[in-house]
């Protein structure tokens, strides 16, 4: 399976989560296998010092160029607008939410 990409264009616009496919009907839980975490990139301006990296502690934070990639596993959506609101409370600059391949 390729990676997705989502760009927030212009924040906080943020459309629908099923013009984006972020929920399908496979990260559902199902009586055989229980929920499925989906692991995410999330794409920050800039470096993250340590007490901004402390905001995220279930996150690990990867500086790539001039900007912070926070990769990690998240149960449900609901878990990464968490992330997503988190971001925008300590007024970081969103870039790009992209869910990856399973490992």
């Amino acid at each position: 399976m390729s990676s997705e990409i989502i760009r927030i264009v212009r924040w906080p616009f943020i459309r629908p989560a099923s013009r984006l496919d972020l929920v399908t009907t496979d990260d559902a839980t199902s009586a055989h296998s229980g929920p499925q975490q989906r692991r995410y990139e999330i794409w920050v301006r800039g470096h993250l010092g340590e007490t901004m990296r402390s905001a995220f502690p279930a996150l690990r934070a990867q500086p790539r160029g001039e900007d912070t990639v926070l990769t990690g596993a998240m149960a449900d959506q609901a878990e990464l607008y968490g992330v997503i609101a988190e971001i925008e409370a300590l007024g970081l600059e969103l870039l790009e939410v992209r869910r990856a391949p399973p490992r």
